[in-house]
Order: structure tokens, then sequence, then C-alpha cells
């Protein structure tokens, strides 16, 4: 009672009595059971996966809904749920339309309000449309208050409806024994091979004899011009003869043979019977073509399978009640397959038996106007064609009723999920919980279906909902069975990922056969309502399988991402953020934050880490406060990225293990960004200051870069636009490229993206400018990156010539190389012994002897964690025992005097820009010249407003290589 009879009731449907004769007819035995077939074994692969989902666990009212959504997420859910609301709604409109055509056509036709007699072509299909319209919208507002008075009648009348329909269908197999025994008379009239409408003539012959005297007949009228006979006639009329051939041969006739095949027909083409003879000459036109029957739309393949496809569907029947069954578990597998088997049985039956009794222009002939404007179904029907047209008539009520009764419940179980906004309206109903709002929402959208008033074109609409929401249960049972959830216990064992497969490419193909471009409209709604439901974020966690999927994927990408270091070409910046807390847990510099969206456009990983002082278990609240302010603030600053808090004794440690521990296998950060400490000259700030340089050794160790923003505050926010303005690059060492890389991601923002790049770098009065910036800008050219070349010249010795020559040595040799077309191992030798040549050279900043050395500027620029690791870093330690930022008095003295000449060169020149890019020398190697190093690097940065001192990992993080 639950599942097997509302299945049945739902799956026998408008069609099997309206459409089924003529699918046969157009289709030929064959097509029309490869279409019934293929339709069957849909449904039947979907039943399976269905049983599995539902008897995984309770499934509540809501049905299929409830079960995709809990296993796909909300956001398939909702989206199916819609996609199979809205089938169930259109459905409602096929089912009144069918009803309609019944009344109009077979029952009473003298009800139609636009009259159809005496129209022809074109105007009497539109007074049909208009009459289907007027009732339609009658019918649909009946029912609709029906259902709003109560449910309870409609549930009552199922049972009466569901008789109907087993009577009918019994009636149609009586028909088809009594065919054997004794054939019914029911002739049909041909002129020539033409069908002729029964409407047309009174006998079935041009002339009668009575009393000896020839009279004509009115077929005669209709084709000639007078009733005498030397009246001019049509010349098909006199060509050829009248014909009567039984409409119903029977069973044992062997009319199956001639109706193996199909005979597809083009709109307003005559029926023609096969292998008859006709006379017809292939240049007049045809004359009196309303006294033929005519295909009313033209007919193929794929048309036949959107037609036909709503006739199967309906196997939801019994899940949609799942909240009123008394074991859901064990009724829907049982009931859903036992329906789904006898009415596959039932039609494939029909498909043969039709084409076994019935003559081939009959079962063409659609509404059977060459059989008195019978029923085609009826006219094979024992006792008596009555019987179908009011079986069938019914049934479509019944199963109208029904569509209206469940459809706004389903919608009712979407709107109270609450994972659509906009239709939390829908969830509300009256005191007994009827969905009032949601039944009124679900007669606006079939009325849609009733104004489209065509049968043959509801049908496809409807089909492609169902397969979408088929398709998705299939998809839910393949993935959860090959995820092998621990979740995943269906009682019904008799199913299989590959079956679920199946049914799925067979929903997906039946959906581009029926109609490609309803197809992509389908898919298109769907789609919309999953990005809807993801962008307004689906707070609702089910546990579904997609999070499964997810997590397998997660998992699979980190594994390869182990395999090696990334290709300079994939380098991005993967960022450490690390801020700082106060004592409410909030963060103290937000802007860092809008800096790290900024240039990372939203791409690559961010972590934003801070430390909390304390231990775990006294502080873990704290840490959760935390955490919280850092995910409120990157929600914000619409940063994508994990928050990280540490609990540690002291912030030092904190900070150190956020470097060592952040990310995970190969998703780990190549760089940190940490901001400048404000106030470190006051003695209460001494110890952030020592933090921080602290991060700077710790960085250069790990081989980290190292951003460190000056004057935070003064950021703009991501809000803010530049309308003009420079990026300024301070090119004073090249350590990898990182300081042309940044400018370039930051312009990728909105922010920076009116900004113009220019590029400065630093050269000796003796050093040959115009050479140098010829290849600076030759070297950009390559990189692809536009920006504006200065070469700045500097007197005194201030800065010593291998700055250029460390920021041109390494691109100029890959090139010099490149045109050499040397082999890898002689370039290796190459590249070792230019290295050996760069570092024994006396002028070279390397040796101790060079005048360079003391003179401070090369020694300021240090780099001592590159020695060994090849030409990438050539390094600049004058000796590894001597510390320089210890060298008291006039070493200091020089360092100092460095800086300002530097600083009075950048100020001059960038003094507008909107940022400066400075490389930042290594960190002092003895803690006593931490503050000499601090100083140094205020000194070099006084007077500009935004500083971002950069300090590159150590390895090439641009390449001019394609």
């Amino acid at each position: 009672m639950g599942v097997y009879l509302p299945c049945i009731q739902n799956i026998f449907g408008v069609i099997l009595f309206l459409r089924m004769t003529w699918m046969v007819g157009i289709g030929g035995v064959f097509g029309s059971f490869i279409i019934v077939f293929m339709c069957c074994s849909t449904t039947m692969l979907t039943a399976i996966s269905m049983s599995a989902i539902a008897t995984n666990g309770v499934v509540p009212a809501g049905g299929s809904y409830y079960m995709i959504s809990r296993s796909l997420g909300p956001e398939f859910g909702g989206a199916v749920g819609i996609c199979f609301y809205l089938g169930t709604t259109f459905a409602g409109a096929m089912y009144i339309l069918g009803c309609i055509e019944i009344l109009l056509i077979y029952i009473i036709p003298q009800a139609a309000i636009f009259k159809i007699e005496g129209l022809e072509g074109p105007e009497a299909e539109l007074a049909l449309l208009n009459n289907m319209r007027v009732y339609g919208t009658l019918v649909l507002s009946l029912m609709a208050l029906v259902v709003f008075v109560g449910v309870k009648y409609v549930n009552k009348l199922a049972l009466l409806f569901l008789a109907c329909v087993i009577l009918s269908i019994l009636a149609v197999y009586a028909g088809v024994i009594k065919t054997a025994i004794d054939p019914p008379v029911f002739p049909v009239c041909l002129l020539g091979n033409r069908t002729l409408v029964s409407k047309g003539y009174d006998i079935c012959a041009k002339v009668i004899e009575i009393d000896n005297e020839t009279i004509t007949t009115k077929l005669w009228r209709s084709f000639c011009d007078s009733e005498y006979l030397n009246a001019t006639c049509d010349e098909y009329f006199t060509n050829n003869n009248i014909t009567e051939i039984q409409g119903i041969p029977g069973v044992t006739s062997g009319i199956l043979a001639e109706n193996l095949f199909g005979n597809y027909l083009e709109k307003g083409m005559i029926l023609e019977k096969r292998g008859l003879s006709s006379d017809v000459d292939p240049d007049s036109p045809t004359t009196s073509s309303n006294r033929y029957v005519l295909a009313d739309i033209t007919s193929f393949f794929t048309l036949l399978v959107g037609i036909y496809f709503p006739s199967v569907t309906g196997i939801m029947a019994g899940s949609n009640r799942s909240g009123d069954l008394r074991d859901a578990q064990k009724s829907i597998p049982i009931g859903t397959i036992a329906a789904i088997t006898t009415t596959s049985t039932v039609y494939m039956s029909c498909v043969v038996l039709f084409g076994a009794c019935i003559e081939g222009v009959v079962l063409r002939d659609k509404f059977g106007e060459g059989v008195n404007g019978n029923l085609v179904i009826g006219t094979l029907a024992w006792p008596s064609p009555w019987v179908i047209v009011f079986g069938s008539f019914f049934s479509t009520c019944g199963a109208g009723l029904q569509s209206l009764t469940g459809a706004p419940r389903l919608l009712q179980a979407i709107s109270r999920d609450g994972i659509i906004p906009f239709l939390r309206v829908f969830g509300h109903g009256k005191a007994n919980g009827e969905p009032t709002w949601a039944l009124l929402l679900t007669a606006c959208i079939c009325e849609i279906g009733i104004i489209i008033a065509s049968l043959d074109l509801v049908a496809p609409i409807l089909s492609m909902f169902f397969l979408m929401c088929y398709m998705f249960v299939n998809l839910a049972c393949a993935l959860q069975t090959l995820l092998r959830t621990p979740n995943w216990r269906p009682r019904f064992k008799f199913y299989h990922w590959a079956l679920s497969f199946l049914g799925m490419s067979l929903c997906l193909s039946l959906m581009f056969i029926c109609s490609w471009y309803y197809a992509i409209i389908a898919m298109g709604i769907a789609t919309c309502i999953y990005k809807y439901i993801e962008f307004c974020g689906a707070e609702k966690e089910w546990g579904d399988g997609i999070r499964g999927i997810s997590l397998s994927a997660a998992r699979f990408a980190l594994m390869r991402l182990e395999e090696g270091p990334p290709h300079t070409k994939n380098w991005r910046p993967q960022i450490l953020v690390l801020v700082s807390v106060d004592s409410e847990q909030n963060v103290e510099q937000p802007r860092l934050i809008s800096l790290t969206n900024q240039l990372k456009a939203g791409k690559g990983l961010t972590i934003v880490g801070t430390s909390v002082q304390g231990t775990f278990l006294d502080n873990y609240t704290e840490a959760q406060r935390a955490d919280q302010s850092l995910r409120k603030l990157m929600e914000t600053e619409k940063v994508k990225g994990f928050s990280q808090v540490v609990i540690s004794s002291n912030l030092r440690d904190g900070t150190s293990h956020l470097i060592q521990v952040g990310g995970l296998g190969g998703l780990k950060h190549n760089t940190v960004m940490v901001s400048w400490p404000r106030n470190w000259k006051q003695p209460e700030y001494h110890h952030q200051f020592r933090n921080f340089i602290e991060v700077v050794r710790e960085t250069t160790v790990a081989s980290l870069a190292l951003l460190v923003p000056k004057n935070i505050s003064s950021y703009p926010s991501n809000g803010e636009r530049f309308t003009e303005g420079h990026i300024d690059v301070w090119w004073i060492v090249h350590d990898g490229g990182m300081l042309m890389l940044l400018p370039f991601l930051l312009r990728q923002h909105k922010v920076w993206r009116k900004c113009k790049m220019r590029i400065f770098t630093v050269a000796q009065m003796d050093d040959n400018s115009i050479q140098m910036k010829k290849d600076l800008i030759t070297f950009l050219y390559h990189l692809r990156i536009d920006a504006a070349v200065e070469v700045v010249e500097m007197h005194d010795g201030d800065i010593s010539a291998y700055t250029y020559e460390k920021t041109l040595v390494m691109e100029q040799r890959s090139q010099i190389l490149k045109q050499m077309h040397l082999t890898k191992n002689e370039m290796e030798r190459e590249v070792q012994l230019i290295h050996t040549k760069n570092a024994s050279t006396p002028t070279s900043p390397t040796s101790p002897t060079s005048p360079a050395g003391p003179a401070g500027g090369a020694a300021t620029w240090t780099d001592n964690k590159g020695a060994g690791k090849g030409p990438t870093l050539l390094s600049a330690n004058p000796e590894p025992g001597r510390d320089h930022f210890n060298m008291k008095n006039q070493t200091d003295l020089r360092r100092m005097h460095t800086a300002m000449r530097l600083n009075e060169v950048i100020t001059k020149k960038s003094k507008e820009a909107k940022l400066v890019l400075l490389n930042m020398p290594g960190p002092p190697k003895n803690r006593m010249g931490n503050e000499n190093y601090m100083e140094f690097l205020e000194v070099l940065t006084e007077g500009l407003n935004r500083v971002l001192l950069v300090r590159g990992g150590g390895r090439e993080v641009i390449t001019i290589y394609s």
C-alpha cells in the first residue's frame, strides 16, 4: 500500500493511453521496444541505487531530496531537490493537459469554447491549444482547491483512480485476446493509399447503387465541385480507388511484420498505408488535404524518447512517502523494484501487442481521426472503448492530484532545511503543517506548463528534470560505494558502483537524446542553484560524500606535491604571515592581512599565524579566541587560507615553532611576512626587535624568503585604489629575482593595478652605466616585465661595483651559455669555473684584501648562506670569522655613512613612490650587533612612507625561459 501501488499509479499514466499506440506506429515495434527498454533500464538501475541509499539509515519525510542532500551535500541536494520539484510540478501540468485532451477530443468535443469544426491546418491547431489553456487553467484551479481543502480526500480518491488504471490495462489485454478469436469490425477508409478522415464520409465509396441508379456519396461531394457524376473532381480522387481495410486485423493476422520498422513523418504529411499502390502525379499539388489524416508534428527517434520517458517516471512515489512508512528500509527497495518490474513488463508487452493487433495507419493516427474519433487504444479494448476513455480520464486526474500534493511537500522540505534563503517563506504552512505557500507557487509553475498547452512539448521538459534527479541518485550511490565511507552500510545488498555508473551514463545520454537544448537549460538551472547555495554559504553539514571526495583528492594532491621542490616557473609566494594579538586576542596589524591579499590575488597558500603566551592547558580558550579573530579578519580581508595559533611559554619560541611546523607535506610556506617592530628604540619594546632579528636569522637558516613591510599602518586597504603612482624597486643585490616578482604580483590586484613599475640599480662612477642600463632593459624584456629602468651613479665608493655584477651576472651567464649551446656537463663545469674566478679576483668583495670590503658598502649587503649552493648566490662575506656589524668605530661609521648616502639617493628619487622595495641585508652573526643592524635599516629607510624590505630565499624564483 505504501510503495508498490503508489509507484504503479504514478508510473502508468497519460502517455500509455494517449501516445503509446502512436509511438509504436511512428517508431515501429523495434524502435519503440528499444526506447521502452532503454527508459525502463534507466529507472531500474536508478531504483537499485535509490534502494541502497534509502536503506543506509533512517529516511525521514522528503524522500529522494533527503537522500541526495544527505549523501551529496547541501549544494547538490538543493540543486537536485529543486530539479525534482520542477519535474513533479511539470508532471502535474502534463497530467492535466492529458486529462483535457481526453475530455475535449474523446468525451465531449462539443464543450470546446474555441470551435474546431470547419477549421484546418494551423487555425485548427491554435483553437485546440487555446481550449487546452482555458480548460487546463480551470482544472488546475479546481485541483489546487481540492489539495488545499484536504489531502485526506486525495489519498482516499487515490485507490479509486488506481482501480481505474488497472481496469483499463486489463481491458486492453482482454481486447488483445478477443482479437485472436474474433477480430472486431473497425473499418478504415483509404483513397489510394491515403487515410481519410472519418468525419468526411458516411459510406466508404465514391458512388452507390440505389434502385439501379448511381448516386454520389458525401465523400464524392467533398472531393468534387458538384454532386453530379460529370462534376470536375480532384485529380488524385479520380485516379485512385477507394478501399476499406480492417483497422484491427488481430494478433493472428501477421500485421506485426508490417509494423516492425519505423515510419517517421514530417508535419502535414498524409498517413499512407505501406504496400498499397497509389497513382499520384508528383508535379500536381495536393488539394483537399483536410480530407486526409495528417501528421500533426514532425517526428524523429529522439522526440519519441522525450515524449515517452515521463511514462516511466514516478519511481520515487514510494520513497517520497518515506516518513509515513512503517518500515521504510524494507518497503522502499522491494516495493519500488517490484513496481518497475511490473510496469516495464506491461509496457514492453504493449509495444509488441499493439504492433501485432492494429493496422499501421491506425497506430500513426494520433487523435483517432480515421476511426470515428475514437481513442486508438480504446478501439482495441474489450468490452467497450469507453472503459479506456473513462479509465484514462480518471487516472490522469488522480496522477495530477498526486503531483500537486507531492510537489509542495518537497518544496516545503527544501525550504525548511534553510539552504536556499529566498525559499524560506515556502516552509510555512497551515496550522496542521499543510504547505499553503508552496502549493501556491506550485500552481503558478504548473500554469506555465498549461500555457505551453501541448502534451508533446511539456513531456520533454519534465523528462529533463527527472533524468537530472535520477542521474544524481546514481552518482550519490556510486560515490558512496567507491569512497567506502565507514558510514556506508546499506541493508540492501544487490547494488554495485558499476551499475550506478551505468545508470548515470544512461540518464546523461537520455537527456541529450531527448533534447540537447533543454538538457543544457536544465543543467544551467541546476548549476545556478548549486552556485547560489555555495555562495550563500551552506552552513549545513550532513557528512556528505562530496566532502569525502575532497578529502581523498586533497590527500592525493598532497602526496604528489611531496615529490620534489616546485620548478621556478611554478614558484609563487606561499606566505606565512606572523601577526601579534593584544590582550583581547585581536590582531594588532590588520593591514598585514590586506597586503597578503594584494600579493596573493586569492591564489596560493596563506597561513596567518600568531602565538599566545602560556601553557596549553591554561590558555587553550584564549588560543581559540585568537583563532576566531584571525579567521574573522581573514574573511573580512577576503584572504583564502588557514589560521594557526601556537601556545608557548614565550612569544619568541612560539614564532619559531610557527616557522618550523607551518603547512603540511608539500604545502609549506616558502615566504615569511612579519611587520617591522615600530618603537624598537624604547627600552620596554627591546624584546620585540630581538624577536624580529631572530625571525630574520631563522628564515635565513631555513632558506625562506622574508618580507618586512615598514609603516604597515599606512599601507592601503583592499578597498582603496591608486589611480596613478609608482612602485619603485631598488635592486642592490640579485637574490633570486624576488624583488622583480613582487611588484608584478601586486599589480595583479586592483589596488595597485594603475601603478607603474620603476627599477633602480646603483653604479659607481667608473662603471659603464649606459651599458648597465641596456643590459638591465634586455633582462627585463626577457622576463616579460614592464618597467622603467634607471641607473643611479654614486661617488666615493659608497656602493661597490660588485652589487651590479651580482645583479646581472647570473642571467648573463645563462644567456652566454645558451648561445654557446654547451652540453649540460660542460655547462656545469663552466659555471664552476666562473664561480671560482669570481671568488678569487682581487677586486671581488669576497676577498678580504679588496678595497671595497672595509669600505662598508659591500659588507653591508651580505649573505653567507649560499657559498655552497653554486652560482645563484655569490657570497659576499669578507671573512666567516669576523662579524661586520660588530666592528666598532670606523667600520660602523662607514656603514652608517653608506646607509645615509643610499637613503639620500632613494628619498631623492622615490619620495613620491606609492611603495619602495629594497633588498634587506643579512642579520649580524653576533647578537651584540643587533642594535647597529636595526639602526642601519632605520637610517636606510628614513623619510620613506611605505617600504617593503625583501630578502630572497636563496633560490631563483623568476625565469626568462618559457
